[in-house]
């Protein structure tokens, strides 16, 4: 008989290796997107549509995640969560390398939005596995991790994608397809057999309806912050970025992907603060700061033309999304616990964030054809304000309310 070693009294949980399967997917995941998010809103443009047109490419992805989020969580209850994963990966893998060979702009968006559908397969997927596998007095750290090897991925890929610009606008995205085929095969290798659904014979967990979800405040202000952040750090800054780059005078398509890079290593160096704050200090406080800081430094950011405040903002914003994303993701999941199935609350919640990005680019993109950038982006910093304040009446949610400080912690 083997001894299995206890923890130390007070000691933090060490992370589940499901979940470090899932941050190393996300690195792959992320790394590729990167490589296309500069080229994408200029490679739409070379078909020859305007402003409004190219910041929709970036919305029919969001809007096919929108409209498939139910059917996706559907598919979950009914094969598990692993082969959703991978199914969806493997969607956007196809319809990435078709993109890269498309011929026109309507090719294109219909190639974009059917990725669009595997996105919201495998993203569903892992939050379901992120909400149940992490143990409730570390999620915001989980979170950190896990946004971490997103951020890190797109750090790396801009800088890659940039590196590939002499072999034009389609190179990225058979990059991206490889990247991605890469990712389902680790998720199929090394997390068989982990699955949300309750083994034959057992006791099915509870379903946590979205109405139940909805008398709860801070699940309402969560779907509301998701929105800005869709609106803000997903879709605007995405659609409208690169091309306000190539028109300022003073800044260059070049600095696009240099000002998406610094974005994310300033959201990866907020991210690990911002996942131990929440776990400590709260979810609340750390939201509303995150909100705060990323609208403060997005109101200007159409106005500027020059590169060092241009960069600064930037490594700011990121900063700002650092901060807000660990606190909205361990708030929805304390919400839901870990005691029931809420894929439906978690689809819905992703939604909102969908909605965000595809409303967005379109609204941004209209004030850009007819008033020009610098008030697309300060209606952007508005949004993110309005979300800031929604929180204010929202209960906290951390489990036991606000945990004392520590004044050592035992190493994991």
């Amino acid at each position: 008989m083997t001894n299995t070693p206890t923890r130390p009294a007070g000691a933090r949980p060490s992370v589940p290796s499901e979940i470090r399967v899932l941050i190393a997917a996300a690195f792959v995941i992320a790394l590729g997107f990167g490589i296309i998010a500069p080229v994408l809103p200029q490679y739409a443009r070379s078909f020859g549509v305007g402003v409004t047109a190219a910041s929709v490419i970036v919305s029919a992805f969001a809007f096919a995640r929108l409209v498939f989020a139910p059917g996706g969580g559907a598919l979950i209850v009914k094969f598990g969560e692993r082969p959703v994963y991978i199914t969806g990966l493997l969607i956007v893998a196809v319809s990435t390398a078709a993109a890269g060979m498309a011929q026109t702009y309507e090719q294109l968006l219909l190639f974009r939005g059917l990725g669009g559908i595997g996105s919201t397969m495998f993203t569903v997927s892992a939050m379901g596995l992120i909400v149940r596998l992490s143990p409730p007095s570390i999620r915001g750290r989980v979170s950190g991790y896990y946004a971490t090897a997103f951020l890190t991925g797109n750090i790396l890929g801009p800088t890659l994608g940039g590196l590939l610009a002499p072999f034009g606008y389609r190179a990225p995205f058979f990059i991206y397809a490889v990247a991605l085929v890469i990712a389902s095969t680790v998720v199929a290798v090394f997390l068989s057999g982990t699955s949300l659904r309750p083994k034959p014979g057992s006791i099915p967990l509870p379903d946590m309806t979205f109405r139940e979800a909805m008398t709860d405040s801070a699940y309402r202000s969560a779907l509301v912050s998701g929105f800005a952040n869709g609106w803000a750090n997903f879709g605007v800054r995405m659609a409208l970025l690169p091309m306000f780059a190539a028109a300022a005078p003073g800044l260059g398509l070049w600095t696009a992907g240099v000002a998406l890079t610094i974005f994310a290593l300033g959201n990866a160096a907020a991210l690990q603060l911002g996942g131990r704050l929440v776990d400590s200090r709260g979810r609340k406080r750390v939201l509303i700061l995150g909100l705060i800081v990323s609208s403060l430094a997005t109101v200007a950011l159409g106005y500027l033309d020059h590169l060092v405040p241009f960069f600064v903002l930037s490594g700011i914003a990121g900063m700002g999304a650092g901060l807000l994303n660990p606190a909205q993701q361990a708030t929805v999941a304390d919400v839901v616990g870990s005691e029931r199935n809420g894929g439906k609350v978690l689809a819905y919640f992703q939604m909102a964030t969908d909605v965000g990005t595809i409303t967005g680019p379109i609204a941004a993109g209209v004030i850009v054809d007819h008033f020009g950038y610098g008030p697309a982006f300060a209606l952007t910093a508005a949004v993110t304000a309005l979300a800031a304040v929604a929180w204010i009446p929202a209960r906290e949610t951390i489990p036991g309310g606000r945990p004392p400080r520590r004044t050592a912690v035992p190493p994991e």
